[in-house]
């Protein structure tokens, strides 16, 4: 474990700089109206393609930055 202690702070950055890249690219369905309990959309949205493997892609990444994190508690 001692050859990833240097390691982890800089698959950290990379981890953290492509879920905040995940988060910023993906559609905000949310608006100002949505605040004053206006319904901008009244039915359920369903993703399908790109939009569903960004979606995914974003949980994997999640899970991985906070996976990396716990990980370097004990290291």
């Amino acid at each position: 474990m001692s050859f990833l202690a240097p390691l982890l702070p800089w698959i950290q950055i990379l981890v953290s700089a492509l879920l905040v890249a995940a988060i910023l690219l993906q559609q905000n369905e949310g608006s100002l109206g949505g605040a004053f309990g206006q319904s901008g959309s009244a039915g359920f949205h369903e993703k399908r393609g790109l939009e569903k493997k960004l979606f995914i892609a974003t949980i994997v990444l999640a899970i991985l930055f906070a996976g990396t994190a716990v990980l370097a508690l004990f290291i």
